[in-house]
């Protein structure tokens, strides 16, 4: 194992292994919950991404993480490719054909699956902090996923972590 290691511990048996090092935070840390808006107009995923970014920059948190949650049982958050529009599309595509609308459900208000595209997506996501910004990959965004629209939506961003010294901050 590569990396820098506090540790090495026996497992039962006796074989060794290392425990990873623990960066202990210095300094002051900071809490805030940002909500944004979202107006969709119809099933689909809406890059949050700009959103998400602008809540870390105005939390001034250098080093941390940060949480989206939408509190809709019909909507979820999701990261995935943002270059190519052609993956949401596919996206949609296949959670259209894995929960097909079925004259079964019992559900009064026509929307089971809704209901069920939003549990398999996911209600939150969390991306680290390092340096003032979002530990995303290349080619990575944050969707706010809709599957019941057109609606009034919107979702929450907590961002938790460490701030420079003396620029921490109670709301």
């Amino acid at each position: 194992m590569g990396g820098n290691f506090l540790c090495t511990k026996k497992q039962p048996g006796g074989r060794a292994f290392d425990c990873p090092q623990i960066n202990i935070m210095k300094g002051k840390y900071q809490m805030e919950k940002f909500e944004y808006p979202v107006r969709t107009d119809e099933e689909g995923f809406y890059n949050v991404t700009r959103q998400v970014r602008d809540a870390v920059g105005k939390s001034g948190v250098q080093d941390g993480v940060c949480v989206i949650y939408s509190p809709h049982t019909t909507a979820g958050i999701t990261i995935n490719e943002n270059a190519d529009p052609n993956v949401v599309k596919d996206m949609l595509f296949g959670l259209k054909k894995t929960f097909p609308d079925r004259p079964e459900y019992r559900h009064m208000e026509g929307n089971t699956t809704a209901h069920l595209k939003a549990s398999f997506m996911g209600s939150s996501a969390t991306v680290l902090i390092e340096n003032g910004g979002l530990v995303l990959g290349t080619w990575q965004g944050i969707y706010f996923c809709e599957f019941d629209g057109p609606r009034n939506r919107r979702f929450y961003v907590k961002v938790l972590g460490s701030v420079p010294q003396g620029e921490a901050r109670f709301c």
